[in-house]
């Protein structure tokens, strides 16, 4: 999970490049927010020349200097938590038991962990560069007025400000795993980077203010009922006695405006800082990355845009390399024409081959996905048998568009989703990785056996082992015990003559192997069918159908990308492509999009697939991930707009079937 164990190419090359240069600019802007921290604490409106004089005084001395360079590595640290855990496919957790189990993992835990120390870190900073009462922890201790020597008490103030640290630092782990804080999105319009951060520095800056608002409300009820016992074992540690005069552990305590006034402050600070860290990284992540098209010199031809996009990469990789694809088909006519190009010797267009066959596996990839989604939905836990007529429709829309593609081997274009944008794991099944949130796992204790069949996990000792499903038949509860000589064939029973004479007699280390397995399974059901029937226990391991839909449409950025860029490019060979190597896979082309657009039509009529989400203007939620489907709906039917308006009445020519060819006349008569 460590990116400083791969060594991809382009982690090397860019991505760590990249990374540096955000920690540097965060380290350069330090200064500016540390400066703003001093005279906002200093803050007296009754006394400006006091306030200012006293504020540059502070900012010349060694405490604030000293204290730049500690959060200095603060930033490092927290930049290389941002590099590990990142990632430009969210994690959609599809049930409250999975959202929890996000919580408890071993990394989340070290995360939490460390941000909660770096959090501390930065409140000592602030208590120091503050100073006064909040200077030091322990100091000599006073009676009536005069201090003594012989005992050190401890400073409530400052060990205050060091737990409202930890505190925040924590909750800003957790708040990050619920929002999905490292989720790294790219952004439709390409911006400078100045500008990008210019835009989103003042929404920093107020969601910082308003959460380190709601922090300091729940650490001030946490401390209330809880503050004593760190406070009783930080005296017992280091020998301490607590001799303040007003706890603040009561009310009156915590009704220290100045008190509450500069934890506020000392947490926007923070939160701040940190954002910005985050911004500044996620800006120059999802920076454009141009691919060559074709390469004069071997060595360099695994930097080549067909080569990357076929081959295993990092998944990050494989997003820039897409964005570049959908950038080079609008706006770059030079580099679409290498595209088009024959090699040579030979005369083959392998640089069209590659990119096309690559968006139609993954375009083919997502419409599978979805089509299986569909069928555990609409089955409702039950097993949707295959008709012959639907196997006759499906291979006959498949043979129109897909005969000379079939002819190559696949190129699997899906992706492996990791856990950090820079995994060093090759990129291979998005499919199954995708499908895990909404489709119930096969040994899963409360997956029904329907569903187990549905998904072609079948139990020897089953009722509906080796049966024959129909939709007609009417839906029955399962059944815990199971007769031998009862067979699920049509529904009808058999005689024990029947089944003496189909099945032979198995050996007696097999008839018992078999009862332990039904006796097994039967317990199984017993304990899922008594589960099932406590609340808490649905409430936790029931799905969330609106997170299994986004769950679903998690990575189709990459999907919108390979449209945008299969669409223009083929628009673009109307006129440009002089060889004509776009329209040998013309058909396969536009059937390929055509079957996508009805599976995603079908998901749009499920319940909750069609809401959206709301947005705040106190959050940093990156909610581009919760409208991804709105997106590819949007971006596929412009795509097929797009070439059906430029080719016109030739699409009649085109070899497809009656199906396709009826859906695409709607589109040429603008009725879609």
């Amino acid at each position: 999970m460590l990116s400083c164990r791969q060594n991809h190419w382009f982690i090397r090359k860019v991505i760590w490049w990249r990374a540096a240069a955000s920690i540097a600019w965060s380290v350069l802007l330090l200064p500016v927010t540390t400066a703003l921290f001093v005279v906002l604490s200093r803050a007296s409106l009754f006394h400006p020349i006091q306030w200012i004089s006293e504020s540059l005084s502070l900012l010349c001395g060694s405490y604030v200097i000293f204290s730049v360079l500690v959060l200095t590595g603060v930033i490092l640290v927290v930049g290389f938590f941002n590099l590990e855990y990142c990632s430009v496919v969210p994690s959609i957790p599809c049930t409250k038991i999975a959202l929890l189990g996000k919580f408890l993992r071993p990394y989340q835990f070290v995360h939490s962990v460390v941000h909660c120390i770096m959090g501390m870190v930065v409140a000592w900073c602030a208590a120091v560069m503050i100073g006064g009462r909040y200077s030091f922890l322990a100091s000599p201790c006073t009676e009536e007025g005069r201090a003594t020597t012989h005992q050190m008490c401890l400073n409530e103030h400052h060990f205050f400000f060091l737990m409202a640290g930890a505190f925040i630092g924590f909750s800003y782990s957790l708040l990050g795993v619920v929002i999905n804080m490292d989720y790294v999105s790219f952004h439709t319009i390409q911006q400078f980077k100045y500008l990008r951060f210019k835009g989103a520095l003042p929404l920093v800056v107020k969601c910082s203010a308003v959460q380190s608002l709601y922090y300091l409300r729940n650490y001030c009820i946490a401390y209330f009922f809880l503050g004593y016992m760190p406070r009783l074992w930080i005296c017992t540690a280091m020998n301490l006695k607590n001799s303040s005069p007003i706890a603040l552990d009561t009310v009156s305590g915590l009704l220290d405006f100045s008190l509450l006034y500069h934890l506020w402050i000392t947490g926007t600070f923070l939160l701040v800082t940190w954002h910005n860290t985050m911004l500044l990284f996620k800006i120059y992540i999802t920076e454009m990355c141009s691919f060559p098209v074709q390469s004069s010199f071997s060595e360099e031809a695994f930097q080549c845009l067909p080569t990357v996009l076929t081959g295993k990469q990092p998944i990050v990789l494989k997003f820039l390399a897409l964005q570049d694809l959908s950038f080079l088909s609008q706006y770059s006519p030079s580099r679409r024409q290498e595209v088009f190009s024959l090699s040579q010797p030979g005369g083959h267009p392998h640089n069209w081959s590659a990119i096309c066959k690559e968006c139609l596996s993954m375009i083919s990839d997502l419409t599978q996905r979805l089509t299986a989604y569909h069928e555990v939905v609409a089955s409702n836990g039950r097993a949707k048998p295959l008709s012959a007529s639907s196997d006759q429709k499906s291979s006959t829309s498949e043979s129109s568009g897909m005969e000379e593609m079939a002819k190559i081997p696949r190129v699997s274009a899906v992706f492996q989703i990791p856990a950090s944008v820079f995994q060093g794991s090759s990129v291979s099944s998005l499919h199954g990785y995708q499908t895990a949130p909404f489709t119930p796992e096969p040994d899963s204790l409360f997956t029904s056996p329907v569903m187990k069949h549905s998904m072609g996990v079948q139990r020897p000792f089953s009722p509906r082992y080796d049966s024959v499903q129909s939709p007609h038949v009417t839906r029955r509860g399962p059944k815990l015990w199971t007769s031998f000589t009862e067979s699920p064939l049509n529904g009808s029973p058999q005689t024990p003559q029947a089944s003496r004479a189909h099945v032979p007699n198995p050996p007696s280390t097999t008839h018992t192997s078999g009862f332990l397995s039904q006796w097994v399974h039967n317990r199984h059901e017993q304990v899922r069918n008594f589960l099932a029937k406590r609340v808490l226990i649905m409430y936790l391991f029931n799905k969330l159908p609106e997170a299994s839909s986004q769950a679903l449409f998690a990575d189709t950025q990459a999907h919108i990308w390979a449209l945008e860029g299969l669409s223009h490019l083929v628009v673009a060979s109307y006129t440009e492509d002089r060889f004509g190597v776009v329209q040998t896979t013309f058909s396969s082309i536009l059937s390929s999009m055509l079957n996508l657009q009805e599976a995603v039509d079908k998901h749009f009529k499920l319940p909750h697939a069609s809401s959206k989400p709301a947005w705040s203007s106190y959050s940093l939620e990156d909610t581009t991930y919760k409208t991804l489907r709105f997106a590819l709906r949007a971006a596929l039917k412009t795509a097929i707009y797009r070439i059906t308006s430029t080719f016109g009445q030739h699409l009649h020519a085109v070899p497809m079937s009656a199906e396709h060819r009826k859906r695409i006349q709607q589109f040429m008569e603008y009725k879609e």
